[in-house]
């Protein structure tokens, strides 16, 4: 990197890469997030793939990037939360998560940022734009939970709620993950985004390409059709039942945003 553009500092914003046996274009991923921005951490959810040692490796030297390792896989949101709780002792305010394997957009993490540092009380959720090469039933299933979760916030502009390339403020997010033990895995990110809504978090959409990776260009995938796709639909079941005793509150404050 000594050669390379210095990329852009904060002392309020990091970059967030939880990672399970990604293989080893998790170093490319992260290669390419620390020519856009310091710092970036690297969560080691529990991987079995050699990888996080190569990771460190790689930290060996640049200060501008730490790997934490943790000693069992526990989920995505629990990878997260370790990692946003890490950061909010060091004075971060803001993390950008983006998935390990190379699916998420590393040159628009300026733009992410600078969205975010504009406006610090909102969330800033990446819209994906998806190639050709997306497989149709990934694409289609993620209409039915963008569905739901418009729904269960009663339409405040969530544009994916599935897409992991996103800002979040650390204080609200914290609070709504340690007020209980759900959003430790795949139900992460759709229930963040709801959650975060209920508690007043404002959406911000800006478009993000997608890249879905095959097997030969060292795509990997922890997807588990049946598997996700029920603990998607309990998490949409009690989201609903949350979004019903909320209801209330939620057409106050649409009320009161019209009147203004």
């Amino acid at each position: 990197m000594n050669d390379a553009p210095t990329p852009p500092s904060s002392s309020t914003h990091l970059v967030l890469i939880p990672s399970y046996n990604p293989g080893v274009g998790v170093l490319e991923t992260v290669r390419l997030a620390r020519a856009q921005w310091t710092p970036v951490w690297v969560v080691v959810d529990g991987s079995t793939d050699g990888t996080a040692q190569q990771l460190q490796d790689l930290a060996t030297g640049d200060e501008g990037l730490r790997v934490i390792v943790l000693p069992e896989n526990r989920g995505k949101g629990a990878a997260v939360l370790e990692g946003i709780s890490q950061a909010a002792r060091s004075g971060f305010t803001h993390a950008l998560t983006m998935d390990s394997d190379g699916q998420h957009p590393a040159d628009l993490i300026p733009a992410f940022m600078q969205a975010s540092q504009h406006q610090p009380g909102a969330m800033v959720l990446g819209k994906p734009v998806f190639g050709p090469e997306a497989p149709a039933l990934r694409v289609n299933g993620r209409k039915v939970s963008n569905g739901w979760a418009n729904l269960e916030t009663l339409w405040m502009g969530i544009g994916d709620s599935l897409y992991g390339f996103r800002v979040y403020p650390i204080a609200p997010l914290m609070t709504i993950m340690q007020g209980h033990r759900f959003m430790r895995r795949f139900d992460f990110d759709p229930e963040a985004v709801v959650r975060l809504c209920w508690a007043g978090v404002r959406p911000i959409n800006i478009d993000a390409p997608v890249r879905y990776l095959s097997a030969e260009e060292g795509g990997v995938s922890h997807f588990k059709y049946l598997r996700d796709n029920t603990l998607l639909t309990w998490m949409h079941t009690r989201l609903f039942l949350g979004f019903v005793l909320r209801l209330p509150l939620l057409i106050w404050r649409r009320l009161s945003a019209s009147g203004h």
